[in-house]
């Protein structure tokens, strides 16, 4: 993605963010203006226990030009009252592999690239410089924290120690001995600062989330380079963990990490010649984007997908929606493999975890929905890959465990899961949020969906049925008919109470007739509960589309039910009573492509099988228009928002880059 110098103003630049990672769950992240207008901006946030307690550690390397003794600020900042509006001298911004800024003052010319070192919490940045018919002075200075990065440091007074050779510095920021950090320059000089603080950097999307947005940072020094008249020069500086940073090629580091992700993308085998232009350029930059979702954890020695950019860790709800788009049909099975062994590996009385502890790795169990959602994962394994005995070795008895811990019920962290009397799987309590609709303020769920929720019942259904078929698979004939007899009864129960005759749809929970699109996984999951060729599928499908579709995903609720909501916004409290009331979420597009699918294969007149096969076709051309112009012109270039509001111009919310929304597109186009 390319920028022309118009887009450098200052709104218009801040409103374009980038994301890079370093697959152990680090990444760096700013705006294409180099502003840092969130907490968690920083050119180095690095994983102290990777992938988890991430620490901001390189906020900002801020560059100055001097020529004929006249100072030229190239960089970028915000304070409350002041803005430092080097922008101004900056001709273009690109990110498709890397981020990629050129300026132009006085006829010097500079090309400045980003990049982490893949597996490493090392940040390099190349300069690549030309002069003009004068000699210029080039002054770096980093700014540096040692902070959580949910925290921020406000009137905070750094205690450093720096041990200075050449331009090699090892510095300790309030005496975290054990994690020093090393900072080094390919050439010139180093000047050390004393009590020198950045203060009151401004986060403006801090103060529109309702947070304090002003923090302080340390400038430990500064680096300064002399360059002669009509000079071609590179020049390059590290900040890393690593001590032998001096030995760094950053130059080689870009080269490499584009080979990685290039090679990722070849290996895809999705990039078509008879796809049109913009098919492919989409394509390309969403697998170019599901790559930075990969993290290790080295404690599991098994790779993880994170949720989503710049805050979230691994959640087990998330990363198994993902795991198809990201991995499956990327062709990256071996990655794949380890996830779902990642995703049973901590499974406690049938659950498995909803995600970890970004504090000390603990496994967190509320979740209903993680565990039935790994059926349909291991399903779409065995489709892909053909690994059958991988799943019976290491998954089918956990997944048996599964089955008859949710018979037996379950109430660890209050989740009260069980299966009642009719054969449908009861989940929750008014105080607990247990499904993917889990936002809570205090004790208060805004959306509890305790009961028998629509989307827990059709998932379960598509378990049994998918036991009943691995059993068959692994001659456990027995217990294949066990499952199936069990299926029966939940999909007869279900088809009796689940259909709403007045609203011609499902309830979402029984009792709860709000129009919500967790209806869509009856039709939607490899074992359909509702009969694709019924009526009621057909309602279910215009009921959605007129009330909860648009073009950038479904709404979470439909305009006109009590609470609905369209605009995310305000404080903390403000967003989490609307982030599940009525906002856009693009996942759920895969929802719904899914459900068009199997209505699709389901036809049996060519008629009939014409008109879904448009349908399918038309939200393709739709998610293509709509989101090749997404990734380009708004939001995290190159990815996709995790929500959207549902008024036009449907801004893009949440977190900056989500995994499921970029799975889910990359799936349906």
């Amino acid at each position: 993605m390319k920028n022309t110098n118009e887009i450098f103003t200052l709104e218009k630049g801040i409103q374009k963010e980038w994301v890079i990672t370093n697959g152990i769950g680090g990444f760096a992240s700013s705006t294409s203006i180099g502003i840092n207008t969130r907490k968690y901006h920083g050119l180095l946030i690095a994983p102290l226990t990777p992938p988890a307690r991430r620490y901001l550690i390189l906020s900002k390397l801020d560059e100055s030009l001097e020529i004929e003794n006249k100072k030229y600020d190239i960089y970028s900042n915000m304070c409350e009252n002041y803005i430092t509006k080097g922008y101004c001298y900056q001709t273009g911004f690109e990110k498709e592999y890397l981020p990629v800024f050129t300026y132009c003052v006085e006829g010097v010319k500079i090309i400045k690239t980003i990049c982490m070192e893949y597996g490493k919490n090392t940040v390099g940045v190349q300069y690549k410089i030309k002069t003009g018919k004068k000699p210029v002075k080039l002054t770096l200075a980093p700014i540096i924290n040692f902070r959580d990065f949910h925290t921020m440091s406000t009137n905070h007074e750094f205690t450093i120690k720096q041990q200075i050779k050449g331009t090699k510095v090892r510095a300790v920021i309030d005496n975290m001995i054990q994690y020093p950090i090393y900072m080094n320059l390919s050439e010139g000089n180093y000047i050390e600062h004393t009590n020198d603080i950045f203060a009151h950097m401004f986060y403006i999307e801090e103060q529109k989330r309702g947070f304090y947005p002003e923090e302080n940072h340390t400038v430990t020094g500064r680096y300064e380079v002399e360059i002669p008249a009509n000079e071609n020069k590179e020049i390059s500086f590290v900040c890393s963990f690593e001590e032998n940073i001096e030995e760094i090629d950053v130059g080689k580091m870009i080269q490499k990490e584009k080979r990685r992700i290039q090679t990722i993308v070849r290996k895809s085998g999705l990039i078509e010649k008879e796809k049109s232009h913009e098919e492919k350029e989409l394509i390309k930059n969403l697998i170019i984007t599901s790559d930075t979702f990969i993290a290790y954890r080295p404690t599991f020695r098994l790779h993880t997908i994170i949720a989503g950019y710049p805050w979230f860790l691994d959640w087990g709800r998330d990363t198994l929606i993902s795991l198809e788009g990201l991995l499956l049909k990327t062709k990256r099975y071996n990655i794949a493999k380890e996830v779902l062994l990642t995703m049973v590996r901590d499974i406690k009385y049938g659950l498995v975890p909803n995600g970890y502890s970004g504090f000390d790795s603990r496994p967190l169990y509320n979740s209903v929905d993680a565990s039935l959602l790994l059926f349909e994962q291991v399903q779409k394994y065995i489709e892909y890959t053909g690994d059958e005995a991988f799943i019976e070795k290491e998954i089918f008895s956990k997944l048996e465990n599964i089955i008859e811990s949710y018979i037996k019920g379950i109430d660890l962290d209050n989740n009260n899961i069980y299966l009642d009397t009719d054969n449908l799987i009861v989940s929750g309590t008014e105080t607990t949020q247990n499904t993917w609709m889990d936002a809570k303020i205090g004790n208060f769920a805004v959306t509890p969906r305790n009961g028998k929720a629509v989307v827990i019942n059709a998932m379960w259904y598509n378990s049994l049925k998918i036991m009943e078929n691995l059993c068959k698979r692994f001659n456990k004939s027995e217990k294949a008919k066990k499952y199936a007899e069990q299926a029966k009864a939940t999909k007869n129960s279900f088809e009796d109470k689940f259909y709403n005759t007045r609203r011609k749809c499902l309830y979402d929970v029984l009792g709860d007739s709000k129009i919500r699109p967790n209806q869509l996984f009856s039709l939607s999951l490899t074992y359909p509960i509702i009969d694709l060729n019924s009526e009621m599928a057909e309602n279910i499908i215009q009921t959605v589309e007129k009330k909860l579709l648009n073009q950038y995903g479904l709404q979470t609720l439909a305009k006109g039910e009590e609470g609905y909501t369209a605009i995310y916004e305000g404080n903390p409290q403000k967003r989490d009573m609307s982030y599940h009331q009525g906002i856009t979420w693009t996942w759920l597009l895969g929802l719904y492509f899914d459900s068009l699918v199997n209505i699709e294969k389901a036809q049996k007149s060519k008629q009939k099988k014409q008109k879904w096969t448009k349908k399918i076709e038309d939200l393709r051309k739709s998610v293509i228009e709509t989101f090749s112009k997404e990734i380009t012109e708004r939001g995290c270039v190159g990815s996709i928002a995790e929500i959207y509001d549902s008024n036009k111009p449907f801004a893009p919310k949440g977190a900056i880059s989500q995994a499921w929304s970029v799975a889910e597109v990359l799936r349906i186009i």
